[in-house]
């Protein structure tokens, strides 16, 4: 069969077997049906769900004259941009709640959630929020993003009871009235996005993340495949409640399950221990799909340059190596022991210094001085976050923290763990991708060829993957196996 995967700006058609099994999100299976997409549906239905809240009381009761109120806003990486999503409907819902209250607007704060990603740019504050909400806040200063090298809008709150620190943005801990705006979509970063994630990875600090975005976490049998229950989650959760206990109170979080394409399919509020369990009850539907009757020889997909992270996330090698990575984690129950991944790649050698001024520092670091692995790496951590061009570019310059390299490092590696070899197909640069440890080859047909010959005999069992890093993914399982919320099934 003929089969169309993302490379660069296009797509790199493959020849492959007629037994391949497809499977595009969304499309061969289903999602669970999503809410009317028009506005006056998903605003009523927002509203609801902030009126009755789980485990706490509504946003209005807790409002009032003189209650000052930070929104916590996920920033562009994920939750869809449309003029119904969740930000822009959830986010005007509170509001009115809060207005109607007797909270001045003059003590609303609205602050995207980046955490170590790029600090917002004008326009992407735009497409976040829409123009309405972009011209009431921005204009008055009360729109802002995320900055964890600020000290004088950081707040140390020591550890943790396991004894992770925890720093997180004053603004936040400062207010009355917190309010997360989340998106329940698959992370293969414990489970999913939204609930205390959010929290503890968008308004802290690299000293926060280097706790769980690490080899000695991310690199445990409990964090592959992706789960509910890995210890990242578990800390993830623990730092959340730790805020809330220092500040006195819980965050008021409002969660939306998302679909493929970014539509509300329910919304939750409330206090997120509570909340977290019965928003994952619904997205469990969409997102731990049984599907497969077979485990796979084989993994092909594509990836073009322009996703998740920003442009140059598809030839970048250490962001390549993370969302390879990303596939294993979603998929590894329906992967054989000695998988092979084909995946296209443009890798011509664009690594978009801008967006990430530390990778190609990275990059060579690996090439040299007994780095044979990439948690080799590990160990200059604190020497690239502290590096102060680094830090004065994430900033004043809208780049990545320089420590987040090393979450993609840490993660880069579990496609390794994981296989038995890993192939980019239509590398411009093929040293590049070898620099990693990938095998290069000119087209999926060769590389298949190569692989049934060195690892997965004549007759595998392929597994093609179209789309999927242009869709929001899924976490596929064997049609026995029902997920249950735990690292098991």
């Amino acid at each position: 069969m003929k089969l169309e995967f993302e490379y660069g700006q296009g797509v790199m058609s493959a020849n492959l077997p007629d037994d391949t099994d497809v499977f595009i999100p969304g499309q061969t299976v289903a999602d669970p049906p999503c809410l009317p997409q028009d506005w006056d549906s998903l605003y009523h239905a927002t509203l609801e769900s902030i009126r009755n809240p789980i485990g706490m009381p509504p946003l209005k009761e807790l409002a009032g004259p003189g209650k000052t109120v930070v929104f916590v806003i996920p920033d562009i990486v994920k939750g869809g941009c449309q003029a119904t999503s969740h930000r822009k409907v959830a986010i005007r819902a509170c509001l009115n709640e809060l207005y109607d209250a007797g909270v001045r607007k003059s003590d609303i704060l609205l602050l995207i959630s980046n955490g170590l990603h790029p600090r917002a740019t004008v326009q992407e504050m735009k497409q976040i929020l829409g123009e309405d909400l972009f011209n009431e806040f921005y204009y008055t200063n009360q729109l802002t993003s995320h900055d964890s090298e600020d000290d004088a809008h950081m707040v140390d709150l020591g550890t943790t009871r396991r004894g992770d620190p925890v720093l997180m943005n004053k603004y936040v801990f400062a207010c009355d009235i917190p309010i997360l705006i989340g998106h329940v979509q698959g992370n293969p970063y414990g489970g999913y996005s939204g609930g205390y994630k959010h929290c503890a990875t968008g308004i802290t600090h690299w000293r926060s993340i280097a706790s769980h975005h690490v080899p000695k976490v991310m690199h445990r049998d409990d964090f592959t495949p992706v789960s509910g229950k890995s210890l990242m989650r578990t800390k993830f959760d623990e730092i959340g409640m730790w805020m809330e206990e220092k500040m006195g109170h819980p965050f008021f979080c409002c969660d939306a399950v998302l679909d493929t394409y970014s539509r509300q399919i329910a919304i939750f509020s409330g206090c997120a221990k509570e909340m977290m369990p019965v928003s994952w009850k619904t997205a469990d539907r969409r997102t731990y799909v049984p599907w497969a009757e077979k485990k796979y020889d084989v993994m092909v997909f594509g990836m073009p340059q322009n996703f998740h992270y920003g442009d140059g996330m598809g030839t970048n090698p250490i962001q390549m190596m993370q969302a390879l990575s990303a596939q294993v984690i979603r998929h590894k129950r329906v992967m054989k022991e000695n998988c092979v991944i084909i995946c296209s790649s443009l890798c011509n050698g664009y690594f978009h210094d801008e967006r990430w001024p530390y990778l190609r520092e990275l990059y060579e670091l690996f090439q040299h001085d007994y780095m044979n692995v990439l948690p080799d790496l590990d160990r200059y951590g604190e020497y690239f976050a502290t590096n102060a061009e680094y830090i004065r570019k994430y900033r004043f310059a809208n780049a990545f923290h320089p420590f987040h390299g090393f979450s993609m490092m840490s993660c880069g590696h579990i496609a390794e763990m994981n296989t038995s070899a890993i192939y980019i197909v239509g590398a411009q640069e093929p040293g590049i991708a070898r620099g990693m440890g990938l095998k290069t080859r000119a087209t999926f047909e060769e590389a298949l060829a190569d692989a049934m010959k060195k690892y997965v005999g004549p007759h595998p069992n392929i597994l093609a993957l179209p789309q999927t890093f242009r869709l929001s993914a899924v976490h596929l399982c064997l049609k026995n196996q029902l997920y249950d919320g735990t690292s098991g099934h």
